[in-house]
C-alpha cells in the first residue's frame, strides 16, 4: 500500500480538516438521494401517459443531481488528497493508513465519533475493528 502512513496522534489531528468534509459528505450524500428518487418519479410519470410530467422541473431537477453529484465528488476528493480513505459515503466511515508491530493497519473513524479509537487490517475491514489499546 503506497502513501502516507499516519500515526494515532496525526490521524486524531488530521480530524479537524476531515471531521467537516466526512459530515458535508453525508450531507450531500442524502441530498443526491433524495434527487435521485424526485428525478425518477418524474422519469416514471413520463414514462406513462405523460399527464402532469413539467420538462422544465425534470431537467432543474437534473441540474440539481449533477451539482450534488460534482460537490460530493469534490468532497471525497479533498479526503483522499489528505491521505484518508473514504470507505462509507453515507455514514462518513474513513479509514487513515498507519502501522502496527510492523503491519500496515486502518485506523477506522466514522463521523460522530469523537476521537479515533478503532483499528482494523486491510483484509478485516469494519466488522473487524478493534479498539486501539487491543
Amino acid at each position: 500500500m503506497a502513501g502516507r502512513l499516519f500515526t494515532i496522534q496525526e490521524a486524531n489531528e488530521a480530524l479537524t480538516t476531515v471531521r467537516p468534509l466526512a459530515e458535508e459528505m453525508i450531507r450531500r450524500r442524502r441530498a443526491l438521494r433524495e434527487l435521485e428518487e424526485e428525478h425518477e418519479a418524474l422519469a416514471t410519470v413520463a414514462a406513462g401517459n405523460g399527464h402532469g410530467f413539467d420538462p422544465r422541473s425534470a431537467k432543474a431537477r437534473m441540474a440539481a443531481v449533477r451539482q450534488e453529484q460534482a460537490a460530493l465528488a469534490e468532497c471525497v476528493a479533498k479526503i483522499q488528497a489528505a491521505g484518508v480513505q473514504v470507505k462509507d459515503l453515507d455514514t462518513g466511515l474513513l479509514d487513515f493508513p498507519s502501522e502496527r508491530d510492523g503491519d500496515v493497519i486502518l485506523l477506522c473513524w466514522r463521523v460522530g465519533e469523537p476521537e479515533i479509537r478503532w483499528w482494523h487490517t486491510l483484509d478485516d475491514g469494519f466488522a473487524g475493528r478493534k479498539p486501539l489499546d487491543a
